[in-house]
């Protein structure tokens, strides 16, 4: 798919987080933004409606983020790339949508700018409390893709590859993001749009009147897509259905249609997963992390290195799907992980539970009020480092 010259900035640009996000949605070929207002979030907002105006793209304002999810899968089911933009307590009320958005196959972005604490916490403030509620939040048994950029950089191009996996997967991706990450600044270096890498939707070539819209490739369990409005008939529904999208109330069909939808993410981690490393090669101790505690992590493991600790750095880019045997191959040749996290660990129980008891586990609970600084995670480094095996 090309993008429209107008929509792609090109060249370098300084841009904030949130500024790299909206363009890098424009890039990816985003066309539709349904959102509803909320800080800390609203700044993505805010330069995509601007704009939209030297491009092809549209916006619209919800009454909330229920029906600010809803036109998005509806735009995306007219062959609209969309997106929308949110903050945890918006996150809350997509929910139902996002299930809805995965039972459909809706391709489509959700970006969730974390804000600190419960309900409405600390509006303003960094926070990381979302990523069960990102992985776990909707009904019944799916897979979530979410990536978690750690600069306006990644901001930029983690947003270009998750409408690349939507498109892929034809599933909802998300992207977990903080007001830490989104106000910082960095130079962008923008391609021209024949250089960007975009992911083209999988279309139905045959007859009209042959189309099933849940008709999958045995190879990738992909179905292609029509656009509505192009004069193919065809039923969906969020009930269990067959291949013609009908509701069919089995036991055979429930494991047709939603085991698919598990496996048709689970079978190909391998394309999905991205995670960097530093130092884990000799490391007796690995810090996990994501997201804007992942620079203050990677400062704590150099620092951990020059007083001649053997440490290491896991980063995950991608947090879902769980990076689940890059950490069990970690576990078994180290004494301990440190997980580093802007919340009250949620990530640590799962590196607690792909390690298998091979190796120690310390949570660091690294706060808002504690980015930029590397000494509460160099502190547990230091702990952990007695529990040898």
């Amino acid at each position: 798919m090309k993008t429209a010259d107008k929509s792609v900035l090109r060249g370098k640009h300084t841009l904030s987080g949130f500024e790299a996000c909206a363009e890098g949605a424009l890039s990816a070929g985003c066309r539709f933004l349904g959102y509803y207002p909320i800080r800390p979030a609203f700044d993505i907002i805010k330069r995509f409606t601007v704009r939209s105006l030297e491009g092809d793209a549209v916006f619209v304002q919800m009454e909330d983020e229920i029906s600010a999810l809803a036109v998005v899968l509806g735009a995306s089911w007219t062959g609209k790339k969309s997106m929308t933009v949110t903050s945890g307590p918006g996150l809350s009320q997509m929910m139902e949508h996002i299930g809805l958005g995965v039972m459909l196959e809706t391709p489509c972005v959700i970006v969730d700018i974390q804000r600190d604490g419960t309900s409405l916490g600390l509006p303003c403030s960094p926070g990381g409390g979302d990523v069960m509620q990102a992985r776990w939040g909707s009904h019944g048994d799916y897979e979530m893709i979410a990536l978690s950029p750690n600069s306006p950089e990644e901001m930029f191009e983690l947003t270009v590859k998750a409408f690349n996996l939507s498109e892929k997967f034809r599933t909802p991706v998300m992207i977990l993001s903080d007001a830490a990450v989104g106000k910082e600044k960095g130079e962008i270096n923008i391609p021209d749009p024949e250089d960007i890498e975009i992911q083209d939707r999988k279309y139905y070539k045959g007859k009209k009147d042959k189309y099933l819209p849940f008709k999958y490739d045995e190879k990738d369990l992909i179905p292609p897509m029509v656009d509505v409005g192009q004069g193919t008939r065809f039923h969906v529904t969020g009930l269990t259905h067959d291949e013609r999208g009908y509701p069919v109330m089995t036991d055979t069909c429930q494991e047709w249609n939603v085991h698919r939808l598990v496996q048709k993410i689970r079978l190909f981690t391998d394309q999905i997963i991205e995670v960097e490393e530093s130092g884990t090669e000799d490391a007796d101790i690995v810090v996990v992390s994501y997201g804007a505690a992942s620079i203050d992590a990677l400062r704590a493991v150099k620092q951990a290195r020059d007083e001649g600790i053997k440490a290491g750095h896991l980063r995950l880019v991608t947090v879902w799907p769980f990076p689940e045997k890059r950490v069990y191959e970690l576990a078994q040749n180290i004494d301990a992980f440190v997980v580093a996290e802007i919340n009250y660990g949620q990530i640590a129980l799962e590196v607690e539970r792909c390690g298998r008891g091979e190796a120690e586990n310390f949570f660091v609970h690294h706060s808002s009020f504690d980015l930029g600084k590397s000494s509460d995670i160099l502190k547990s480094i230091k702990k952990a480092r007695g529990k040898k095996k």
